[in-house]
């Protein structure tokens, strides 16, 4: 009977060996937790198509962000629910606004946790959509003038990173410009630059009240069909002034990060969607998977397709693990 000479199951005998020989080691460094701040004290509601995720008033986000700093995750990513939204987002660029008040907030009682700020204006609208409507149509340049207003309001109350997630043309280079003229040169920019019109993004619409109330978001998402079309698109952000970019889905796009990983240098983000998060949570309560390790194997995926930051609702239990 003929061996192989090479046996691949002598490096997979045990755990001990299996550690040593690891390709992709996965970190709680890698995470970035989303988080959605909203009005009131003492508000936590749970998000039912989320377990685990809520949506949180100031005193408690600023608990969460002290855990998350514990556990080794070393940023938030914040979502605004405001007191009121109208035609114009006008709350995502106030002074007073939810998200300016967190991060005042988190940097005041969590120092050397960073705080990355989205800017889009689709949970500030009463329409739900990301930007300026006329009629049927999103604008985009009037959009884009609004977006460096909330960009630079969100530097102005503290935030170490603004991560535009629109998907208009030519607002990372509008956003870097208006924050260089102003004085936040040293703010970098974490661009969804790669950003697809997904159904995964649903858990996520419930948890920003965000869901337009007429349409979607087609018109300027990227089409599921597309891949060359994603690298044109992270190459025009990097152009602009992007410092990260970002896939958004991750899972089903993990082609897409590969591709950019093989293309350029810059640092990648994906965002591990809430779709994502909560197939596994309903798999897992329905006793079709196992959660734990259906969440390392998917975030550890990302990682291996080359992602070096995930954006994920599993940061804090994934840092759990890995932290023994």
């Amino acid at each position: 009977m003929f061996f192989p000479a090479y046996r691949a199951r002598r490096v997979r005998a045990n755990e001990t060996i299996r550690r040593m020989v690891r390709e992709t080691i996965l970190t709680p460094s890698d995470f970035i937790y989303p988080l959605f701040v909203t009005h009131g004290k003492g508000v936590k509601n749970e998000i039912s198509s989320m377990p685990g995720n809520y949506q949180q008033s100031i005193d408690n986000i600023v608990k969460d962000c002290q855990e998350v700093k514990s556990l080794g995750v070393p940023a938030v990513i914040l979502f605004g629910i405001p007191e009121k939204k109208d035609a114009v987002g006008s709350e995502a660029y106030s002074d007073k606004g939810i998200i300016q008040q967190a991060i005042k907030a988190i940097k005041d009682k969590v120092p050397g946790l960073m705080v990355i700020t989205d800017v889009c204006l689709c949970e500030y609208t009463d329409h739900g959509h990301c930007g300026i409507v006329k009629g049927d149509e999103i604008v985009n340049d009037a959009t884009v003038d609004l977006l460096c207003k909330e960009a630079l309001s969100h530097a102005k109350a503290g935030a170490d990173m603004v991560a535009p997630s629109d998907m208009m043309d030519g607002r990372v280079g509008a956003i870097r410009e208006s924050l260089d003229e102003k004085g936040f040169g040293d703010i970098p920019i974490m661009s969804y630059a790669v950003k697809y019109a997904s159904a995964f993004y649903g858990p996520f619409r419930e948890a920003a009240e965000s869901t337009p109330s007429f349409g979607d978001r087609r018109s300027h998402q990227m089409d599921p069909a597309n891949a060359r079309e994603a690298i044109r698109e992270a190459e025009m952000d990097i152009d602009e002034g992007a410092d990260i970019i970002m896939v958004k889905p991750a899972l089903p796009y993990l082609d897409i990060i590969y591709r950019l990983r093989e293309s350029t240098d810059m640092p990648i983000a994906a965002y591990h969607v809430s779709g994502e998060f909560s197939m596994i949570k309903a798999a897992e309560k329905l006793g079709w998977m196992d959660g734990q390790r259906a969440m390392m194997e998917s975030l550890t995926c990302i990682k291996r397709a080359g992602a070096d930051i995930i954006l994920t609702y599993y940061a804090k239990d994934a840092a759990r693990l890995l932290n023994g």
